[in-house]
């Protein structure tokens, strides 16, 4: 595996699962081998994951042995439930420093709040899954979905893309893990030393259309407008300029048309 401090160092990998979250969150409540709960970077890979989701129980679909479905169990009891996002501004911006160097046609960004683009073209999407106690997290379930040397979608999935149709080239897929991995660990040590600020400052340069006027639409009534987005609140609210004015939308107010 990766060379790593503890990110990867329990793994567990499979043919075919339902989904790595749920394996990740059985194994969290002992229900795994060892009947106990596995340490901190504890890492779930399915080479096919039959019930994959997304943010707000969307489907993930993903061609089996294409690409990299996993999941990384963390345990950050020291982060404050109202910071949760900095853990998502981390994971996130560990998938951008994992795909930005493969010299892709199109720049890599992050579409807030957690989908990884290459242009107008969805890569990758991440499904955090924290539980709380008292003030503070106890486990987050990092959920990720990697498009890698998947070519063919389905045409209703207009914006999805993969590494291989963006680089012209195809990957070793387990290669590519010992990268993320050793990116993720990189960036949620960031986030433990308390450097937020750095964490915000990076999330925020690598925005999708940071700075851009683009066209969007109110999830609620389904109006569209033009705004452009300028950063991201401390709660992990938007922040879009809307005729002059600053709007926070929060997570399913607002989409991309």
């Amino acid at each position: 595996m990766s060379n790593t401090l503890f990110i990867g160092k329990v793994y567990f990998r499979f043919r075919d699962l339902p989904s790595t979250n749920e394996y990740a969150a059985a194994l969290i409540a002992g229900a795994g081998p060892s009947k106990s709960r596995p340490p901190e970077g504890a890492v779930v890979r399915a080479d096919n994951q039959t019930a994959g989701r997304g943010q707000f129980g969307s489907s993930w679909h993903s061609s089996p042995g294409q690409n990299l479905t996993l999941s990384v169990i963390l345990y950050p009891n020291w982060l404050k439930i109202e910071a949760q996002f900095d853990l998502n501004m981390a994971i996130a911006l560990a998938l951008h420093d994992t795909c930005a160097v493969l010299n892709a046609v199109a720049p890599c960004t992050l579409k807030w709040p957690n989908d990884l683009y290459f242009g107008d073209r969805k890569c990758a999407g991440i499904l955090i899954q924290n539980s709380i106690s008292g003030k503070f997290l106890q486990t987050s379930i990092v959920g990720i979905g990697l498009n890698v040397n998947q070519v063919a979608f389905d045409s209703q999935l207009i914006r999805a893309s993969s590494l291989a149709l963006e680089t012209g080239r195809q990957f070793d897929l387990d290669n590519l893990e010992n990268s993320l991995l050793r990116c993720l660990e990189s960036r949620y040590l960031q986030l433990k030393s308390g450097k937020m600020a750095d964490l915000r400052a990076a999330y925020t340069e690598r925005l999708f259309r940071l700075n851009e006027p683009g066209l969007y639409r109110r999830i609620a009534d389904g109006q569209e407008f033009t705004g452009i987005v300028r950063g991201v609140a401390p709660d992990g609210r938007l922040r879009m300029e809307v005729r002059g004015a600053e709007v926070l939308f929060s997570l399913k107010e607002v989409g991309i048309v």
